[in-house]
């Protein structure tokens, strides 16, 4: 039996087939249904969040956040899914890299800041909290007020964070969450993007519906980016279970890192954050232990991936940059072992027990 390194919830059939019926009954397919409007307003009730606007994928989330709040320079990280730059890249967005920190693995605020200054005519700050785990928000807002720019955050990974109690989807412009299949909430493909100012959102919704209005006029050019009724279906079903289904996932990941605690590194946790188990990363003293890890838990039907390996840089190299030190020596080190909703506590006493036998 494979353990897999992810594994996305199945939606409850009697559940789903009672929403799709009333997608059928309502004859309403897309174009902000009913149902697309009952799951904005459960998702902002639940993340405690307003501005919300759903979206046909992560990655046109943050082409569209871009696109609201008129990025044309932004500094990035290097250590995040492809995602998180190619759509920088893709929007004609001029792109810098910043160095992360080697503690938390997010994006360095001090470093970021050297590289604004040096750059005056960047316009935004591009984050990603990596694996779920919050950037220094409280030092992204002070450079935001003093250098001038934009913090549009990848939230991708976050789906029910808080900081101090508070949904950290709330700090920057702009936050963008990905409900792709393998992440914690899903919509089959989906996401959602959201804004700190109603003016951005009404301008996005907008966007992502051709550049139509409210009253059918056409005021720019948009694309189109809708969630259709059906993948609300799948979200609003998953939405039923999403506080057990994250407080599980949430178990296991501290079983871990209790398990694991002293064997090897892992990321240091935003102090007043929770988690809710998006992934489990580890790393390793060498690259060689790494991949002789990866050889050991296949040999024992475990999957496991390095998110984020290689490091983009080495990716997109038309993009601007000086030494990363830290995200080089971080990416060629890291792995991600398995967790999700599926997994039992037996299952991770099996990897805990594979990685301390193999890394000695």
């Amino acid at each position: 039996m494979t353990i897999n390194l992810n594994q996305p919830i199945n939606p409850n059939l009697s559940k789903l087939t009672d929403y799709l019926v009333q997608v059928h009954k309502n004859g309403w397919y897309t174009n902000f249904g009913p149902l697309h409007q009952q799951l904005t307003k459960r998702l902002e009730i639940y993340l405690g969040v307003e501005n919300l606007l759903l979206v046909s994928n992560g990655t046109l989330a943050l082409q569209v956040a871009y696109k609201t709040l008129g990025v044309t320079s932004a500094l990035t990280t290097p250590f995040t899914f492809v995602a998180t730059v190619s759509s920088l890249i893709w929007q004609g967005v001029e792109v810098s890299y910043g160095d992360i920190d080697k503690y938390s693995y997010n994006l360095c605020p001090k470093k970021a800041e050297k590289e604004l200054v040096l750059n005056p005519s960047m316009d935004a700050i591009v984050a990603t909290h990596v694996y779920g785990n919050p950037c220094d928000i409280e030092a992204f807002e002070k450079i935001s007020k003093q250098q001038k720019v934009k913090v549009i955050y990848d939230a991708a990974h976050t789906f029910g964070v808080k900081v101090d109690g508070k949904s950290v989807l709330n700090f920057g412009d702009a936050s963008i969450l990905s409900f792709h299949a393998t992440k914690v909430f899903h919509t089959a493909e989906g996401g959602a993007i959201i804004f700190k100012h109603k003016s951005d959102f009404e301008r996005a919704k907008r966007l992502i519906n051709f550049g139509i209005s409210s009253d059918g006029e056409i005021t720019e050019a948009g694309i189109n980016a809708k969630l259709n009724e059906y993948q609300c279906a799948v979200g609003l079903t998953i939405l039923d279970d999403i506080e057990g289904i994250v407080e599980h996932r949430a178990q296991l990941f501290n079983a871990y890192r209790d398990s694991l605690q002293g064997f090897v590194e892992m990321p240091l946790w935003h102090e007043k954050a929770n988690c809710n188990g998006a992934y489990m990363p580890i790393i390793l003293n060498s690259v060689d232990i790494k991949n002789n890890l990866v050889l050991d838990l296949e040999k024992n039907n475990i999957q496991s991936r390095s998110y984020f390996s290689p490091p983009l840089e080495r990716v997109f190299r038309e993009a601007k940059h000086k030494e990363l030190i830290n995200s080089t020596a971080i990416a060629g080190r890291v792995l991600c072992l398995p967790l999700h909703a599926y997994m039992t506590n037996s299952d991770i006493n099996l990897v805990v027990d594979v990685v301390k036998k193999s890394i000695g």
